[in-house]
């Protein structure tokens, strides 16, 4: 039967008897689900309305009417004591034709709690003294018979219960529903039109055509979105954590640097490992860039260099400006730090420093490592701190982020002394994993600015990947970025704050 010939069918049947109750009037050949389907279309054009009626009911099992045809356990133990007198729980060798060794054990636990039976010093089942046989009730055969005669009202729900979890009952539903006709009823199938098209409008005919009404109250179909993505969710976290500490962003959108910002003004010579084409990215085209106008600043950064400056000994080597002015993807963005402190050094104050932003170098990828990824950077610049300050505050930031599980570890840096790096605890890779590096800048890198020698600098170049990896529980930076990204990860992960105390 087609679905319009069965909803004509509902439809004169309504007509017919004004109220249709599945109990009463059924459709053998329709399955369940088709009936409901077609009430609810005839229900969204207003022909019909209808109620859906649970009602409970329990099937009894076999061994609930094994016990309505023979007595419960528990009775017909006690009838069996009382023919034979006592009952060895020991004798293995102990049979009966009127039950089986498994029924003497549901029934003795339920004549235990009755009160009917005891135990003996020998460890025998006696009948309890005063307790006449002939006149205990059967009270599991009664009530069975209740269930059985659908009298559930007689019956409470503590036996309901009891009676299921002796597995004698069968819990079980019925739907049945009760059809009523609805404010546009008609046993026609004329239905509404949903939308009105631009041919309706041309020729006119919308004027004598029925449209469904809008449900307003429907939420629709969300529309399809973009979604941030966890880096960026951290980043924004990572952010709002620095502004509330007083940080304020350094402009860090420059992606290509200079040698001279990204190494020579960081004290790192320039025969240092770090600057070989394994580990740092040049540019061929174009191929170097200028040095800075402030002259004094590079005589200052070649006799650091070469022969040592401002306490320094130097690393003893002719340093070439044609080096410094070639042009790298930057390393690191501490490069940036150098930058802001050479213009701190002209309007000398105690300063607050960050940024987030890509970084790249010549890395292996695995798990743990990208060629491209993000540096936190930070800089704090004050008078009397000490490395004591720098531990206490990584501590304090990490904190906000909910990462409490910190370890600092010594460590060499070409332009901060002394150096530490950061490890945190990652719970899916079971180790602990590196999550940044820190220091104090060495006062040959700011003196040689024009920075005083009691204004001290803490830097730190955290990674962005690693604490988002560890948030969420990625094991493999290649599923945070690149092609195996799950999107349901990125859309299904919350841009949550990270602690509750954040914003404190």
């Amino acid at each position: 039967m087609s679905s319009e010939s069965f909803q004509l069918q509902i439809l004169n049947d309504l007509n017919s008897l004004n109220i249709i109750e599945s109990t009463k009037l059924q459709y053998p050949n329709v399955s369940s689900q088709d009936v409901i389907a077609n009430l609810n279309s005839l229900v969204s054009y207003d022909k019909i309305k209808y109620d859906t009626l649970e009602s409970i009911y329990y099937d009894i099992t076999d061994e609930g009417k094994d016990i309505l045809k023979k007595g419960s356990y528990e009775l017909r133990l006690i009838q069996l004591l009382s023919a034979i007198g006592s009952l060895s729980l020991k004798d293995k060798n102990f049979k009966t034709e009127d039950m089986s060794a498994n029924e003497i054990k549901l029934g003795q636990a339920k004549a235990f709690r009755n009160g009917w039976i005891t135990k003996t010093g020998e460890g025998n089942l006696v009948i309890k003294d005063g307790a006449e046989v002939s006149q205990l009730p059967d009270v599991t055969k009664q009530q069975l018979e209740l269930i059985e005669k659908n009298q559930l009202e007689t019956i409470d729900n503590k036996t309901i219960q009891d009676l299921k979890k002796r597995k004698l009952i069968l819990q079980k539903k019925t739907v049945s529903y009760k059809v009523t006709k609805g404010a546009d009823f008609s046993v026609d199938l004329i239905k509404p039109e949903t939308e009105i098209t631009s041919d309706m409008i041309t020729s006119g005919s919308y004027k004598d055509l029925k449209f469904k009404p809008l449900n307003f109250n429907s939420q629709g179909v969300l529309p399809e979105s973009g979604a941030l993505h966890p880096l960026n969710k951290i980043k924004q976290e990572f952010r709002q954590i620095f502004f509330n500490m007083g940080f304020t962003e350094m402009p860090s959108n420059q992606y290509v640097e200079s040698s001279f910002w990204n190494f020579d003004a960081l004290y790192v010579p320039q025969q240092h490992p770090a600057r070989d084409l394994q580990d740092t990215f040049y540019l061929k085209n174009p191929l170097t860039s200028d040095l800075p106008e402030d002259k004094q600043y590079i005589e200052n950064i070649k006799a650091v260099h070469e022969q040592g400056a401002f306490d320094s000994i130097g690393y003893r080597y002719n340093w070439k400006e044609d080096e410094a002015k070639k042009l790298v993807l930057r390393t690191h963005t501490t490069s940036i730090s150098a930058a802001m402190l050479h213009k701190l050094a002209q309007d000398q104050k105690p300063a607050r420093l960050f940024s987030i932003e890509r970084v790249f170098r010549n890395e292996a990828v695995d798990a743990t490592h990208l060629a491209e990824f993000h540096q936190v950077e930070g800089v704090l610049a004050d008078y009397d701190i000490t490395l004591g300050s720098l531990i206490k505050f990584m501590e304090d930031f990490f904190s906000k982020m909910g990462v409490e599980n910190l370890k600092f570890k010594p460590t060499y840096n070409p332009y901060t002394e002394p150096s530490m790096e950061i490890f945190s605890w990652h719970e899916g890779l079971k180790k602990w994993v590196e999550i940044g590096n820190s220091g104090m800048f060495r006062p040959e890198m700011l003196e040689s600015m024009g920075l005083p020698r009691g204004l001290k600098v803490l830097g730190w170049g955290l990674s962005l990947e690693r604490p988002t990896m560890i948030k969420y529980k990625v094991q493999n930076i290649r599923e945070l970025l690149g092609h195996k990204v799950s999107l349901d990860f990125i859309e299904k992960n919350p841009a949550a704050r990270l602690d509750e105390d954040l914003y404190e």
